[in-house]
């Protein structure tokens, strides 16, 4: 598993913190997919190549939900989704 903290893996309401720009770009690695396959991905406007640039490379926050979509498609739980213990 990628180095992810924990904190960046909980739902939105229930201790999430946001990733660093590292996690970011690892998270977008694991995808498999380029940056302008992300923002296809995700839905963002034509000029999505630049917002993932500005995530990954720690200019802007990224969403919890485009975060939450990213980790879902690396292959991680949906972090949205509460956890059982």
């Amino acid at each position: 598993m990628p180095n992810v903290r924990p904190e960046c893996l909980r739902p939105a309401d229930d201790g999430w913190e946001p990733p660093t720009a590292a996690e970011v770009r690892e998270i977008i690695a694991e995808t498999g997919l380029t940056g302008s396959g992300v923002a296809r991905f995700l839905g963002i406007s034509s000029k999505g190549s630049r917002v993932i640039r500005r995530w990954a490379g720690g200019e802007d926050q990224i969403p919890y939900s485009a975060w939450a979509l990213l980790c879902d498609r690396a292959g991680y739980r949906r972090i949205w989704e509460p956890r059982e213990e």
